[in-house]
C-alpha cells in the first residue's frame, strides 16, 4: 500500500482527462502536499518521502506552466516528463546512496534490519529497477507523443506498464530475497 500512496499524485494526474491538464496538475499537486502532510504527522521521516517531495515540486512547476499556457507544447509531453522526472528522482536517490525504496521499506521492516547489507542491497536493486522502468517509460512516451499520439490508449498502456512492471518485480524480488534468507537461517 505504501507504493500506491507514494505514487498517488501521478495516478491522479494520469487518470484525469488530458483536456483539463491544468486541473489534473493542480489536483496532483494538492494530493502530493496532502500525502506529505499526512505522512509527516504520522512520524514518517523525510527519507521515506523522496518521491513525494519530488512529486510536489514537479506538479507545482507543471501547474504553473499549464495555467499560464493551457496550449503549451509541454502538454503533449507531460506524461513523458512525468516518467522522466521520476527516473531522475529515483536515479539521484541511488547516486547519493539513499535509494527511495529504502525509506518505504523501513515502514514495514523492523529497525534492527535497516542497517544490514542485504536489506540495503535489496533496496538498491529495487530502486534501480524502478529507475530503469521510469526511464524506459519516459523514452517510449516521448516517442508516442512525438508521433502525435500523446493522449492515446497506447500512451495510457505504456504509463500503466511503467508502474505495474516494477511493482510486480518489487513484490517478487522481496519474496525471493526473504525466501533465500529463510533458507540460510535454517
Amino acid at each position: 500500500m505504501s507504493y500506491l500512496r507514494t505514487f498517488l499524485p501521478w495516478i491522479v494526474f494520469a487518470v484525469l482527462p488530458s483536456g483539463s491538464w491544468q486541473w489534473g496538475a493542480l489536483a496532483a499537486l494538492v494530493v502530493a502536499v496532502v500525502v506529505i502532510a499526512q505522512q509527516r504527522r504520522a512520524g514518517t521521516g523525510w527519507d521515506a518521502l523522496i518521491i513525494e517531495l519530488g512529486s510536489a515540486v514537479f506538479f507545482a512547476v507543471l501547474t504553473v506552466i499549464a495555467f499560464a499556457d493551457p496550449h503549451s507544447g509541454v502538454h503533449d509531453y507531460s506524461a513523458a516528463l512525468s516518467s522522466g522526472t521520476l527516473a531522475v528522482i529515483a536515479g539521484v536517490s541511488l547516486a547519493v546512496g539513499r535509494p527511495f525504496t529504502l525509506g518505504i521499506a523501513k515502514r514495514t521492516t523492523p529497525r534492527e534490519v535497516w542497517g544490514l547489507k542485504p536489506f540495503i542491497r535489496t533496496n538498491v536493486v529495487i530502486t534501480a529497477v524502478w529507475t530503469a522502468a521510469f526511464a524506459v517509460t519516459a523514452v517510449v512516451l516521448a516517442l508516442v507523443a512525438h508521433s502525435g499520439h500523446a493522449h492515446s490508449a497506447t500512451a495510457t498502456i505504456v504509463q500503466i506498464a511503467g508502474f505495474v512492471v516494477p511493482m510486480v518485480f518489487t513484490v517478487r524480488y522481496v519474496a525471493h530475497v526473504q525466501a533465500k534468507a529463510g533458507q540460510v537461517a535454517r
